[in-house]
């Protein structure tokens, strides 16, 4: 993954690991897992996600929205609740993964050891699962909002999360939506002073806001959980930040069920962490969308001091243990001013149409003929530079229906700024890296949206338009 991510990728499997949740002596009543990050290590702290809790809440999963809740104490759940923690040798003793990992296949105690025996897997060595208690349930109500704006309304039936229920289930699906942007605070008994001396957080933690759109990401999780964790545990990711709304950030990293509560990483800051999986691999209208949902990590770890000087007496002690904000100590980066292709992504609406559009000149825009037809007689042009500029435009030329070329260009009656010069086609090769930029599932609501991955091919035809690129990778819905 090269030398940018190494620093990244050693935090994330170090900080690492999977929680699982069952109810004391009834084995077959099944079990709950998903992924975690530990914050210390002396005393254990995970922060992992909520939704893993909703079958043990004494007063239903309705207790997750009542009015103005934003934590529950740990005995909120039956005391039938028993909590594992799992993580690999990484996150004890980085240098011990190469010397004690050995080849092994995968058994049937990848399903998971019987309650209360530990049967060592046979892949790459694990510590024992460890016996955790639930601190408190917290949520960050910013992040409820910005969901409850982009995914509510009339278009919430329009959603679905892979975290979810499928359709015939519809209880299991309405407790998981409860419990999107609930986290999990445990401590781990006995704490991970065992395995490692030294006291104190495990990782850093980004400041809310503090990347732009397109800075990488390293997305760590255990896809399906504590299912076969000596092979999935702490499995990696690559993305960009794609969008962002407040806390609630979205991320082309591909996730599957199961990391539900993993960490998300930048590469810069080396290692630190970004924010938590909300929810993994989102459809709208049964299109697959491809975005992953994540919450910040710096509001939830805000929410958690404050709710353990409530709840707990003497827990200032414990508050501070939990990783800081970095700041200028540490050499954060100023904002970024903004990427060049800021400029040159618009909004194209034609009636009651919308859809996305490139400036390739101060009044030219390109976008597709489905958005903008020929007999259209204007369009609205939308830019997010430098302060939404809205500029009137009409269509100069579309290609025909039957034309295997989607396109249409605009004429604008004003300049937009800063608009880049276009490079011609020849100066790009298959196997380069491309991000891909629009106002896909959005729309305006958040400005667009950046997906990551590499140029597939080059085409070039003969059309007034620039010569089109085929890209490989989760693109943009328009």
């Amino acid at each position: 993954m090269g030398r940018q991510w190494g620093p990244a990728m050693r935090a994330a499997e170090q900080a690492g690991c999977v929680v699982s949740a069952s109810r004391a002596g009834r084995p077959k009543a099944g079990s709950w897992s998903c992924s975690g990050v530990i914050l210390s290590r002396r005393p254990g702290l995970v922060l992992c996600h909520g939704g893993i809790f909703t079958p043990f809440l004494r007063a239903g999963s309705g207790a997750l929205t009542a009015s103005g809740a934003s934590f529950l104490s740990g005995d909120s759940c039956g005391d039938d609740l028993r909590l594992n923690v799992q993580w690999g040798p990484t996150a004890a003793n980085p240098e011990s993964r190469a010397e004690q990992s050995r080849p092994g296949l995968c058994t049937t105690q990848c399903a998971g050891p019987e309650p209360g025996r530990y049967a060592p897997p046979r892949g790459r060595p694990l510590q024992p699962p460890r016996s955790a208690e639930l601190l408190l349930l917290l949520s960050c109500p910013a992040f409820r909002a910005h969901f409850a704006r982009l995914f509510g309304g009339e278009a919430a039936e329009q959603w679905r999360f892979a975290s979810v229920a499928p359709d015939d289930e519809v209880s299991e699906e309405e407790d998981q939506l409860r419990a999107l942007g609930w986290f999990a605070l445990l401590r781990v008994r006995p704490s991970l002073e065992e395995e490692v001396e030294e006291r104190g957080p495990v990782v850093a933690v980004t400041p809310l806001g503090a990347l732009p759109k397109g800075a990488p990401l390293l997305a760590c999780g255990s896809p399906f959980g504590a299912f076969c964790p000596d092979i999935f545990l702490n499995t990696l990711s690559r993305g960009v930040l794609s969008n962002s709304a407040g806390p609630l950030l979205l991320t082309d990293a591909r996730c599957l069920p199961g990391t539900e509560g993993g960490g998300v990483f930048a590469a810069r800051p080396a290692g630190a962490l970004v924010a938590l999986v909300a929810a993994p691999l989102c459809w709208k209208a049964r299109e697959w969308v491809g975005l992953t949902l994540l919450c910040a990590a710096a509001p939830v770890l805000c929410a958690a001091r404050a709710a353990l000087c409530h709840l707990l007496p003497g827990a200032a002690a414990l508050a501070d243990l939990l990783p800081h904000e970095m700041g200028a100590p540490w050499g954060l980066p100023l904002r970024d001013p903004g990427p060049p292709w800021a400029a040159a992504a618009v909004l194209v609406e034609c009636g009651t149409v919308w859809g996305s559009g490139v400036a390739v000149a101060p009044r030219v825009v390109v976008t597709c003929r489905h958005v903008a037809p020929r007999e259209a007689a204007k369009v609205l042009v939308r830019s997010t530079t430098p302060k939404s500029a809205i500029i009137w435009g009409h269509v100069v030329f579309a290609t025909q229906e039957t034309s295997p070329y989607d396109i249409a260009l605009l004429s604008l009656e004003e300049d937009l700024d800063g608009v880049p010069i276009p490079v011609p086609a020849e100066h790009f090769h298959e196997g380069e890296a491309v991000s891909v930029v629009g106002f896909g599932v959005f729309g305006q609501a958040c400005g667009p949206s950046v997906t990551s991955g590499i140029l597939s091919a080059v085409v070039q035809a003969s059309l007034p338009a620039t010569p089109g690129t085929i890209t490989q990778g989760p693109p943009t819905p328009t």
